[in-house]
């Protein structure tokens, strides 16, 4: 359920509800976070494409073996550094403090499940925050 939560297709329908019904605040972080998330998505198929490293053999994850068979850099990792990079730029702090520890748990969680070696989580969680830092100098 861990490796779960950072997938994108909970990500994108949970963000675009917020930005929906979201108050001030909300709304806009929501939508820049929305945004952030799938460009970053992009950069991590590139990649991906450009290095394509095998999955881990393994049983677990036949969904995501199945539709992306690449596992360098790890895309979960990426976005959970990413959200967390940028829920501590936008605020609010309780949410980043929850959110630092969630992202390290997700990308740990993936090399457990053997969908990523340890290196992948790495490699995404560094493409997740530096992509977070790079947003939050443009914002």
């Amino acid at each position: 359920m861990l490796a779960h939560s950072g997938d994108s297709w909970f990500w994108w329908p949970g963000l675009i509800l917020l930005w929906w019904r979201g108050d001030a605040f909300w709304r806009p972080w929501a939508l820049r976070m929305l945004v952030c998330i799938l460009i970053l998505a992009a950069v991590v198929l590139v990649v991906k494409f450009a290095i394509r490293r095998r999955r881990p053999e393994g049983e677990w994850g036949a969904f995501y073996r199945a539709t992306d068979p690449h596992s360098f850099p790890s895309g979960h990792a990426a976005r959970t550094f990413l959200i967390a990079v940028l829920a501590s730029g936008m605020g609010p702090g309780w949410l980043a403090l929850v959110l630092w520890v969630w992202a390290p748990l997700v990308a740990l969680a993936r090399v457990a499940m053997g969908l990523h070696y340890l290196s992948d989580a790495l490699a995404g969680a560094l493409l997740g925050a530096l992509s977070g830092g790079i947003a939050l100098r443009i914002h």
